[in-house]
């Protein structure tokens, strides 16, 4: 079933609104049922024309549920956050503010390949973050898994892949655990020890690794007597050898530019 012709994306495509700018998350009541375990290809093409913003969660910490999502294994590896089943939202999952998941098993889109487009159309341009969490539970994945990646690109969704039930339960549950959090921990540590920093840009110059570096400076004392050191002095060092030592002489001695 993979080989399907994914132009047949192209009509549905083509009249649905994309955002174009970040929007505040609208969660709305409407008329079409959310994606359920099997979801029935009866779903309604297009959203409500006036939109009623249903209630926050009862609990801030907890994950919006359509209620139609009841059932799906996903949710047995969702422990750590509470779960609140909802009928008043049109993802299947609200994990944040700005935040929704739709779901999609793979064997059911390879059945029904209209039906994200359908759903995608009744979303809108709602929420600033959007998931595409897609199940992939058929042996050959690639055909489809491409023609979700070209609908992803011009809905500007995010695509994650789960390769069970349970990493997509997973995936769910850590979106809610980092709604908040700063992003600290995905950006790169700026080091502020002089030692590390010059450590650092050692390791720059592939293939000078972490270790290298350190017996560089221990060996040599300052960065200036690395610097000025001879191609055969470097490869005495313990480690280093003379492959390493070749290229670390090499880019040391390339001219600096200077604005």
């Amino acid at each position: 079933m993979d080989d399907f012709d994914d132009d047949s994306f192209n009509d549905v495509l083509g009249s649905m609104e994309m955002p174009t700018a970040a929007k505040q998350p609208k969660v709305v009541e409407v008329a079409p049922p959310a994606t359920t375990v099997a979801p029935s290809s009866s779903t309604s093409s297009s959203a409500p024309s006036n939109p009623v913003p249903a209630k926050p969660a009862s609990n801030p910490h907890s994950v919006l549920v359509h209620s139609k999502q009841r059932g799906n294994p996903i949710l047995k590896s969702i422990l750590n956050v509470p779960l609140e089943y909802r009928d008043d939202i049109i993802p299947d999952y609200v994990v944040g503010r700005t935040s929704c998941v739709l779901y999609l098993s793979l064997k059911y889109h390879n059945l029904n390949p209209d039906y994200i487009c359908q759903r995608l159309k009744a979303l809108g341009k709602m929420y600033e973050l959007r998931v595409l969490l897609v199940q992939v539970d058929t042996p050959e994945p690639h055909n489809a898994l491409k023609s979700l990646t070209r609908i992803s690109l011009l809905a500007d969704l995010t695509m994650m892949l789960a390769w069970n039930a349970e990493e997509a339960g997973k995936i769910i549950e850590t979106y809610k655990q980092f709604e908040k959090r700063p992003p600290d921990l995905i950006m790169e540590r700026v080091e502020s020890n002089p030692h590390q920093k010059l450590v650092a840009a050692l390791t720059n110059i592939k293939p000078v690794n972490k270790t290298d570096a350190v017996t560089l400076l221990q060996t040599f004392g300052n960065l200036g007597n690395v610097i000025t050191a001879s191609e055969e002095r470097l490869s005495q060092v313990m480690g280093l050898g003379p492959r390493k030592a070749k290229k670390l002489y090499k880019t040391l001695q390339e001219p600096f530019l200077s604005k």
